[in-house]
């Protein structure tokens, strides 16, 4: 086919080796993954810029915590990729390692079962003394011990994903199509609403839009969608040592909440939060540059969400963090909410229509923890 629109002519006559559908984290991992073994690329997205899932979450890429096995090796490799890319790409990372507040006796023994496993690496566990000597604002907070990772990074997604998007396109010279939408894969034709691109592979990335390439096939997964909330706080007035979580979230990490030694303690949280587990509800906190913090999170199921906040959610949010910093939380400066590709059965979908076509979809919500593990993976699929 011939362009219909002159201004992209240029870009659409060209061939490639590599198309890649979707601009989020995951499609522009796979990317740098691409370029790395000397394949031209072109990234095409429906939007003028990243609006979803990769950059409405914390930018906190963890790693303490992920499922045991193939999603903990994910993000151990992709936290080492995170750590070159931002250097090189003027990504700052703002904090570093993570700090797992445990509030009640039946945490410590989850904390001690993650140390006696690989995922132990680069983590030790504090008393209670010893964090407050460290933190002293944490004076106040109610905490049984504190596990120490030094493995994980926190950026800004909203400013990341655009400087990575830019700086695959200024050194590695990726090509982005953006207010594009593909209709049709055939290899090697990419029939696009601005004419016809030609590529040897095509990657598709489509975040939780199910209803568009391959919709049928993706039916076969049983996906949904999973909405979250968010809040940004004003600054405390005082520096974390490092992104933090509690409770909660041994009972909702893999990592974590596999382990048998998390009985006792689920046992517990349901009978002292059932609404805070009814939500979804688990503490992260991290800071920005400007001192304040993003705080999250909720998850509710569905197909289609609806786009609101529930200010009972937001409340249960904040009471969480109370407890568990021990401070009145500072108010809210901002809120939003977010959804994400979510499935009971895997926390990635890797899927082959074609022997040269790709499908990835991250369904567990860990795309920034573990995304450029998932594109080298992509990657050395379709390549010898």
């Amino acid at each position: 086919m011939t362009p219909t629109d002159p201004a992209d002519r240029a870009a659409s006559e060209r061939r490639f080796d590599l198309a890649i559908v979707g601009a989020g984290i995951l499609g522009l991992a796979t990317a740098l993954a691409a370029v790395g073994r000397g394949m031209r690329v072109v990234v095409i997205d429906a939007d003028a810029q990243a609006s979803g899932a990769s950059v409405r979450n914390f930018g906190f890429i963890t790693v303490t915590g992920q499922e045991r096995g193939a999603m903990w090796r994910r993000a151990r490799r992709s936290r080492d990729v995170w750590h070159q890319v931002a250097a090189q790409a003027d990504i700052p990372v703002v904090q570093e390692g993570m700090w797992l507040l445990a509030r009640r006796p039946e945490s410590v023994p989850v904390l001690e079962g993650l140390l006696d496993t690989e995922m132990g690496e680069g983590c030790r566990l504090l008393t209670a003394a010893e964090a407050r000597r460290r933190v002293p604002a944490l004076a106040d907070a109610g905490i049984e011990a504190v596990l120490e990772s030094t493995l994980e990074l926190r950026v800004e997604s909203r400013s990341a994903i655009p400087r990575l998007a830019e700086w695959l396109a200024r050194t590695h010279g990726v090509s982005f199509l953006r207010n594009t939408r593909v209709l049709e894969v055939a290899v090697p034709g990419v029939r696009t609403s601005r004419g016809e691109l030609w590529a040897e592979r095509v990657v598709v990335c489509p975040g939780d839009d199910f209803n568009g390439l391959f919709a049928e096939r993706l039916a076969r997964h049983r996906l949904t969608r999973c909405k979250l909330q968010m809040l940004r706080l004003a600054s405390p007035g005082f520096k974390l040592h490092a992104a933090l979580m509690s409770d909660l979230s041994l009972a909702r990490y893999a990592g974590f909440a596999t382990l048998a030694q998390a009985a006792p303690l689920k046992v517990r949280l349901a009978r002292e939060q059932p609404q805070h587990l009814a939500h979804g509800v688990h503490l992260i906190v991290v800071q920005s540059a400007d001192g304040s913090l993003v705080v999250g999170d909720s998850h509710h199921y569905g197909l289609c969400p609806d786009a609101f906040s529930l200010q009972s959610v937001e409340e249960l949010i904040l009471e969480e963090f109370g407890m568990a910093l021990g401070i009145a939380p500072p108010p809210v400066i901002a809120r939003w909410v977010g959804t994400y590709a979510s499935a009971e059965e895997r926390s990635v979908l890797l899927d082959a229509p074609e022997p040269r076509v790709r499908i990835a979809i991250v369904t567990s919500g860990a795309g920034a923890s573990t995304g450029f593990a998932i594109g080298e993976e992509v990657i050395g699929s379709l390549l010898p």
